[in-house]
Formats: structure tokens, sequence, C-alpha cells
């Protein structure tokens, strides 16, 4: 998902979002240790996309945006 899109989400969107993609590394972790995981960029990717979340999330909290 682009920046843009996950602006337009509420806060419950959002929230369930980010524990999805905490989950979704959680999986892939597990995955990498038991060698089973062929792409390693899947790693990265869902590390920006919860840095990303977070992110927003603080904002918010601040109302800076």
């Amino acid at each position: 998902m682009r920046l843009k899109e996950f602006r337009d989400m509420n806060d419950a969107d959002l929230k369930k979002e980010l524990e999805e993609s905490r989950e979704e590394l959680f999986n892939l972790r597990f995955r990498v240790e038991t060698k089973q995981l062929v792409n390693h960029r899947e790693l990265r990717r869902v590390k920006r996309k919860i840095a990303r979340l977070k992110t927003l999330q603080t904002e918010r909290e601040l109302g800076i945006r």
C-alpha cells in the first residue's frame, strides 16, 4: 500500500493493519529460520510497512497532520 492509502484509513483500520503486519513479520521470521522463505526482501518490505504505520499513529496522536 502507498502512504496516501494509509493516511486515508481511520484509526481503527490503521491499528488493525499494524497488527496484521506484525503477525506477517512474525510468520516471515519463522519461515526464514526454517529455511522456507525464498524472497528475503519480504522482511524488509514488512518492516518498512510497520514503520510507516507507527509513524502515522504518532503523527495522529501529536496532531501533526
